[in-house]
C-alpha cells in the first residue's frame, strides 16, 4: 500500500467534458467513475475524485434528490469526492469576474450554486475536504486593456466569492492558465492573490502543465523565466525557472494536480489555448513528475507543506480513445503513486 497515508490520490472527472462537444461527445460521468474505480496499481487504487458541477455530469442547480444521488454513487464504490470546479463561464450560466454588473452577479450565483452542493456532499459524508476552482471567466485581451483597473473589478468579484464560500465553511483556489485574463502569468496570479487578500479562504491551485507554461512567458513574455528558444536539455535551468515559480505561489496553494506538459499549448472545443496535458508515459514530457511534483508539495527545506490532502491528476483535452483505455489510468495511478511515495506524510 505504500509508506504513508497522505495525500490522497484523486482523478479528475472533467476530462471527459472539458474540449469536449465539437469533434468529440462528451464522456458521462459514470463511465469516469468506472475507469477510476477499475485503476489498480499493486493493490492501491484511487481515493477519490474532483468533480465538475455541469451537465451532463452534475448539474449546477441539482436537487438534493440528484445531490443524493451523487453521493450514493461515488460512495457506494469506495470512493470519496474532494474537490470540484465551479462553472463560472457565461455560455453554461456564469459571467465574468472582470464585469462589476450582471456578470459579476451570474458568477457569485455560480459559487453559490457549487457551495451548496459540495456543502450538501460534505454533509452526506462523502466528502471531508477539498476546494472549490474558479478562474476569472474573462479573456487576455479584455484584461490588457486595463490592467490595474481589471484586477482591481476582478478582486472586488473574488471577495464577494469569499464571504459566499465562508459562509458555507467552503474555500476558493483559482487555477492559474495562461488563458485567463489577470492569472496569465505568475506574477498577475499572485498580484491577484494578494489584492484580494483573503489567504485563509482564497488561494492558489497548481497544476503541473498549465504552471511550466508560466516558465516560458506564454501570454505575458514580460514575465518568462526560460529564454526564447530555451533548450530543454539544460535542466538546472528549468528547476531554477520553476523553483521561482514554486516560491512565489506555493504560500498560496489549496489544491494540487499532477500532470505533464510538453512545452506547447493546446485548445479544442470551446476551451482556449492553454498548457497541454500530456500522458504521464509521454517521451515529449518535458516534466519529472516527481521531482517537480516536490517543488509545490514541500517546503525550501524539504518537509512535506502538509497544505493539501489529496492531489489530483488533470488529463484536460485527451482524446477519448485514450479516456476510454484503461491503461491510461493505470499508468496515471502508478505515477500518482510515485509522487506519493516521494512526497507523503502520515496523519
Amino acid at each position: 500500500m505504500g509508506e504513508y497515508a497522505f495525500p490522497k490520490l484523486h482523478n479528475a472527472m472533467w476530462p471527459g467534458l472539458v474540449g469536449k462537444g465539437d469533434e468529440e461527445p462528451p464522456i458521462d460521468l459514470d463511465t469516469m467513475l468506472d475507469m477510476t474505480q477499475a485503476a489498480e496499481v499493486d493493490g492501491v487504487k484511487f481515493d477519490g475524485v474532483d468533480l465538475f458541477l455541469a451537465d451532463p455530469h452534475t448539474p449546477i442547480d441539482a436537487d438534493d434528490d440528484t445531490i443524493k444521488a451523487l453521493a450514493d454513487n461515488v460512495g457506494g464504490r469506495g470512493l470519496m469526492i474532494g474537490s470540484a470546479v465551479a462553472p463560472i463561464w457565461e455560455p453554461v450560466g456564469g459571467g465574468s469576474a472582470m464585469d462589476p454588473g450582471a456578470g459579476r452577479q451570474a458568477f457569485l450565483t455560480s459559487i453559490r450554486q457549487s457551495c451548496r452542493i459540495m456543502g450538501r456532499l460534505r454533509d452526506l459524508g462523502v466528502r471531508e475536504g477539498g476546494v472549490i476552482r474558479v478562474d476569472t471567466s474573462t479573456d487576455v485581451a479584455s484584461w490588457a486593456g486595463d490592467p490595474t483597473g481589471n484586477t482591481a473589478i476582478i478582486a472586488e468579484t473574488m471577495r464577494q466569492a469569499c464571504d459566499i464560500a465562508e459562509d458555507h465553511g467552503e474555500k476558493l483556489a483559482a487555477e492559474g492558465e495562461i488563458c485567463w485574463g489577470g492569472m496569465h502569468s505568475w506574477k498577475h496570479m499572485v498580484e491577484l492573490l494578494e489584492t484580494v487578500d483573503r489567504p485563509a479562504t482564497f488561494g492558489f491551485q497548481a497544476d503541473m502543465a498549465h504552471t511550466l507554461l508560466y516558465a516560458l512567458g506564454y501570454n505575458a513574455p514580460e514575465h518568462r523565466l526560460l529564454p526564447e528558444g530555451y533548450d530543454w536539455s539544460d535542466q538546472g535551468a528549468l528547476d531554477d525557472a520553476l523553483k521561482t515559480i514554486t516560491d512565489a505561489l506555493r504560500p498560496w496553494v489549496l489544491d494540487f494536480h499532477v500532470a505533464q506538459n510538453d512545452g506547447t499549448v493546446h485548445g479544442s472545443g470551446s476551451h482556449d489555448k492553454t498548457g497541454r496535458h500530456c500522458m504521464a508515459t509521454d517521451a515529449n514530457g518535458k516534466l519529472d513528475i516527481v521531482k517537480h511534483a516536490g517543488f509545490w508539495l514541500n517546503n525550501p527545506d524539504g518537509t512535506p507543506t502538509r497544505a493539501v490532502r489529496h492531489i489530483c491528476w488533470d488529463g484536460c483535452m485527451f482524446p477519448n480513445a485514450v479516456l476510454e483505455n484503461q491503461q491510461t489510468w493505470n499508468d496515471i495511478l502508478a505515477t500518482m503513486i510515485k509522487v506519493r511515495n516521494a512526497h507523503g506524510w502520515n496523519a
